[in-house]
């Protein structure tokens, strides 16, 4: 997971352009005034747009996030000082057991392999004081998003503040619960800087176990951010559990 895929300062610099906070940005936040959580760690938190609103007066935020490229665009953005930014994953968090709410957003979990999984899930729950919450969420296998990935159905141009650019997906492989996909973004040079990601598409249910045989209770799964229920149509799994 060291590996920084978003290396790119250009590409960097689009990441919130392309991902403004929406829904997923509201949960979290309400979540954590639901909780009063007054301790807050975001891991893989990226640009830090949801990990910048979450700070506030007397409360600690701490991001996390295994690209540098990442971490250093966050720290420079308004109100990056208030924020406490780490280099690495999981791992990189003390056992301290005192934050009230750790959260996962913009599908991150998704990129953790299996051997992954359980060591980042229990170091959350280290990090987190008894009864504290995780949150996260994940793309539905069963709504299979990722056969609309074709370079046909994904293909566009814009103007950015790096030029016009050409971008489109291509699938490489679907092998089991593993998708495999290049990027392409083609500058006005004709460059053609791709990137390649692998995601995990796991089941509630598979969640639900990794979470349970990593010290978590109390888990929760809704359909959408407004806690309907799960179906082959919901698009995205959103997860809520209690340390335990």
């Amino acid at each position: 997971m060291l590996d920084d895929p978003y290396r790119d300062v250009d590409l960097v610099q689009l990441y919130d352009l392309d991902n403004p906070g929406g829904e997923d940005h509201a949960y979290y936040r309400a979540l954590a005034d639901e909780l009063g959580a007054r301790s807050i760690i975001d891991l893989g938190c990226g640009t830090g747009m949801l990990t910048r609103s979450l700070a506030g007066p007397g409360r600690t935020v701490l991001g996390v996030d295994p690209s540098r490229t990442m971490l250093d665009f966050a720290r420079s953005q308004p109100r990056g000082d208030a924020v406490t930014w780490v280099f690495g994953d999981a791992t990189a968090l003390p056992p301290a057991r005192t934050a009230d709410l750790a959260v996962c957003t913009g599908n991150a979990i998704m990129h953790l392999a299996p051997d992954e999984l359980p060591t980042t899930l229990a170091a959350m729950a280290g990090a987190l004081r008894q009864g504290g919450t995780f949150a996260f969420e994940t793309r539905n296998p069963a709504y299979r998003e990722w056969e609309s990935w074709t370079p046909e159905a994904t293909y566009g141009e814009r103007v950015t503040p790096v030029g016009q650019l050409r971008e489109w997906l291509d699938v490489t492989e679907v092998a089991d619960d593993r998708v495999t996909f290049d990027a392409h973004n083609v500058f006005p040079d004709g460059e053609d800087r791709v990137y390649t990601s692998v995601l995990y598409f796991r089941s509630a249910e598979r969640f639900r176990r990794e979470l349970e045989s990593s010290g978590f209770t109390d888990v929760v799964c809704d359909g959408d951010w407004r806690g309907g229920p799960v179906g082959d149509g919901s698009r995205l799994l959103v997860f809520r559990a209690r340390r335990a």
